[in-house]
């Protein structure tokens, strides 16, 4: 395209506006589409039409366009260029060849010119179901355009979905404008509201009582936190996202804002085969927390940044707490701290009510919250009594509400408290006491764990700070507080202070005092940079992927295809560091080796690494192969740090999570897994894995079980021998292992294939244990003493097993 030619273009332009020729301008332009579609001279020429007379231009080419059999893609481009100065007023022969040229083909006119073309039809009469259509398929692609789609057919809600079918059907009882509301709802295609989008809203809710729009949707935010089944329609995923900003600009009360907490976890259920049901509606539930005020929208952002483990909410989490902290001027910690609500406890741990003559207790125990009732007449009761269920309803239902919030906290808490040993916290004591010790909830945790005030290890008993000697502890306001863990201290002083939990019946949150520390071996010393202690184990794929992301790693799914994947792999940012687990996908029968969605079952592990975390990622081919900064086929792994430069405390936690890993997720810990799963390949493995050496996970629960033994019924029939808890029935011997929990009988060593039920950790939770979390600590107490009285089993799957 020469000057010349564009030079003509536009003086030609010119010429026909100043003749009012639009007939042939419009011919020109059609014509020499061209030419002309991206050249700004063009556009300028263009300019001094008025509206009108850009409608009678618009409407010539479209005559032509309509004539012209070739569907000349230039000219379409070239009138949607014109049709950005569309006028909404448009006569009917314009609107009628419009109607014409938008169905006649894909994306004929832009979304924007659609809906001035529908709207001005709407106006003089019945809409053309083919137009309609097309006002469908690109309503995707404007907001405006899906709002007139919503306003002239209805919320399109799919009934798939209970919670949707349950709004269509209120509809019908419902005054007009929520039919308005849910069609503005359906608009919602953004990630955030737009700010017309708001403002809408706001016009629309301020046409509905606001105690009926608080009633209406909080009904329907409840029916839809109810766990999905299947992933939402995407349709209804957009009106579910219109919903929750509706709740943002409704003033909304600390119930709802709870209530758009809990749909991010309902949002984030994983789908058998194929993950998270609907993540952008949980994205959006985290930014209206993250645009509220207040702290019920403050502690629910705290508490998910504890519990959800989905990166990309996750994300929008961790951003929402950010800039909450950088309004208030403090630390990312200090924000999680002063975020945890005391629920109106009126004391650590425990709340009071009184409803009409009974007396109702919230109290905060090593298993959550419970309730405990006392009638008229002061006598503990186990149920609320008939006169709170009939004079006191709904502050019953309130109460259980309360319970079950506060528990679910709790575990919230209990997990950042885990956090704490790397963090590197050091509060002020009267910081401490205050968002720890004395706070009503935290304090229910922080009073069961260990800390070190000025240095002086300490823990609560009897209503004080104590040390190991019962001694009470004072301390100056200014006084620094940190968090006790068992590396680096005196073996006397651990030792100790577990027996001090033993004797004041402490039962901790999690492993503090029996936590296991892991030091350096000799092998690890001689590898230098990386370690092999947990190598060549095979782990069930999703529930180790699960559990990575629980303790705070990043781990991707491998599938069984030629791709690449990264280690699994824990950010340690405080420290400089990151720590990287290297596995690879286990087998290649896809029959037997993988899911149907194309995921590994079984992964194969490798190394331990430690690295700074700003060098290069390693990637690995999902099947093996080496790992490496480049391709997997010519690169080489980054430069590892040797192990004895790592910190101690961080190489222990980091051990800790591997351990925890494989001790969790090891095909070894499936007693139906004798026969080495498909085709007996893993027997070899399962056999010296369920019976072999322990970890320094089993080591301390066989440590812990030396202790208890003699103050336990089954301890009458049971010792410890090495690697096994000896148990002396009536019909025979059983040793069952303390690492995997599974049991070989006398007296040949028969393999006793035993599944746990899932009362066996309540069996375990009657007697005391000092801390919270070992499932398999319970699993082989229940199995003890089940076998210890194996003359009253009933079960045939066990009886057969264990009768000569």
């Amino acid at each position: 395209m020469t000057t010349a030619t564009i030079a003509w273009c536009v003086t030609r332009v010119r010429d026909l506006i100043a003749d009012d020729d639009l007939t042939e301008l419009a011919s020109h332009l059609y014509t020499h589409a061209r030419l002309c579609r991206d050249d700004p001279a063009v556009r300028d020429a263009l300019r001094p039409l008025s509206r009108p007379n850009v409608a009678r231009l618009v409407h010539a080419m479209v005559v032509i366009a309509l004539a012209d059999r070739k569907h000349n893609w230039t000219a379409r481009e070239m009138i949607n260029q014109v049709c950005r100065r569309l006028p909404t007023e448009l006569t009917p022969e314009q609107l009628t060849d419009l109607t014409r040229y938008a169905v006649r083909g894909w994306r004929a006119l832009t979304p924007g010119t659609v809906e001035i073309v529908a709207r001005g039809v709407v106006a003089t009469g019945p809409l053309p179901a083919d137009l309609l259509k097309v006002m469908t398929d690109r309503s995707g692609e404007s907001q405006r355009l899906r709002q007139l789609v919503a306003e002239l057919t209805g919320p399109q809600l799919d009934p798939g979905d209970p919670w949707a079918a349950q709004i269509s059907t209120e509809l019908a009882a419902l005054d007009p404008v929520w039919h308005r509301l849910v069609a503005h709802a359906s608009t919602a295609v953004a990630a955030r509201p737009t700010v017309g989008w708001s403002t809408e809203a706001s016009r629309l809710l301020a046409e509905v009582d606001s105690t009926e729009a608080t009633r209406v949707l909080e009904r329907w935010l409840v029916a839809a936190s109810r766990t999905p089944q299947s992933p939402l329609a995407p349709a209804n995923a957009d009106v579910l996202r219109g919903l929750l900003w509706l709740v943002e600009r409704s003033a909304p009360s600390p119930e709802q804002v709870r209530r758009v907490g809990g749909l991010v976890e309902s949002m984030l259920r994983r789908l058998p085969g194929i993950g998270p049901a609907c993540p952008k509606v949980a994205n959006a539930a985290v930014g209206v927390l993250g645009r509220l005020d207040g702290e019920a929208a403050l502690a629910q952002l705290a508490r998910l940044s504890a519990r959800v483990t989905y990166k990309g909410t996750r994300n929008e989490i961790d951003k929402a707490l950010d800039a909450r902290a950088a309004a208030m001027g403090i630390g990312r910690d200090e924000i999680e701290e002063l975020a945890v609500p005391d629920y109106a406890l009126t004391e650590v741990g425990r709340h009071q009510v009184i409803l009409g003559g009974c007396r109702a207790e919230l109290l905060i125990g090593s298993t959550g919250a419970t309730l405990a009732w006392h009638n008229e007449s002061g006598r503990q009761v186990k149920s609320p009594p008939a006169a709170v269920r009939r004079d006191h309803a709904t502050e019953l239902a309130e109460l259980k509400g309360l319970a079950k919030e506060v528990t679910g906290m709790l575990a919230a808490q209990a997990a950042r408290l885990d956090r704490l040993f790397l963090a590197q916290r050091v509060w002020t004591f009267t910081a401490w006491r205050q968002r720890y010790l004395d706070h009503p909830l935290v304090g229910a945790l922080a009073r069961r764990l260990l800390w070190l005030v000025d240095g002086v290890p300490c823990g609560w008993a009897d209503g004080a700070l104590r040390t190991l000697d019962d001694t009470p502890v004072t301390a100056a306001d200014c006084a620094q507080v940190r968090i006790w863990h068992p590396i680096g201290r005196p073996v006397p002083e651990v030792v100790g202070w577990r027996e001090w939990l033993e004797r004041h019946q402490v039962v901790q949150p999690f492993k503090q005092a029996h936590r296991e520390v892991y030091l350096l071996t000799p092998a690890e010393e001689n590898t230098g940079t990386y370690s092999n202690r947990f190598a060549g184990h095979i782990l069930r794929q999703h529930q180790y992927h699960a559990l990575a992301a629980i303790r705070g790693w990043s781990d991707r799914l491998r599938l069984m295809v030629d791709d690449s994947y990264p280690p699994t792999v824990r950010e340690l940012p405080g420290w400089g560091l990151r720590a990287e687990y290297w596995v690879e996908g286990a087998g290649d029968d896809y029959a037997s080796d993988a899911t149907e969605s194309g995921s590994y079952l079984r992964l194969v592990t490798d190394q331990v690494r430690f690295y700074s975390h700003t060098a290069a990622q390693n990637w690995s081919h999902a099947s093996g192969g080496g790992y490496s900064t480049g391709s997997w086929v010519t690169g080489r792994p980054a430069d590892a740090l040797p192990l004895d430069q790592v910190p101690p405390l961080v190489f222990s936690e980091v051990m800790r999570d591997v351990d925890l890993f494989v001790g969790v997720s090891s095909v070894g810990n499936d007693p139906t897994w004798s026969d080495g799963g498909p085709q007996g390949r893993f027997r070899d493995y399962w056999t010296s894995y369920s019976f072999g050496e322990l970890s320094a996970t089993a080591e301390t629960r066989r440590d812990l079980l030396t202790r208890l033994l003699p103050r336990l019924a089954v301890g009458q029939r049971a010792h410890i021998d090495g690697r096994f808890l000896v148990v002396q029935g009536g019909l025979r011997t059983y040793r069952i292992h303390l690492g995997s929990g599974n049991i070989l009988m006398s007296p040949n060593d028969e393999y006793l294939c035993i599944v746990p039920a899932r009362g066996a950790a309540d069996l375990a939770q009657r007697h005391f244990l000092p801390f919270e979390g070992d499932g398999m600590l319970a699993v082989i107490l229940s199995k003890a003493m089940l076998l210890a009285n194996d003359t009253d089993i009933t079960d045939p799957t066990i009886t057969h097993q264990i009768n000569p």
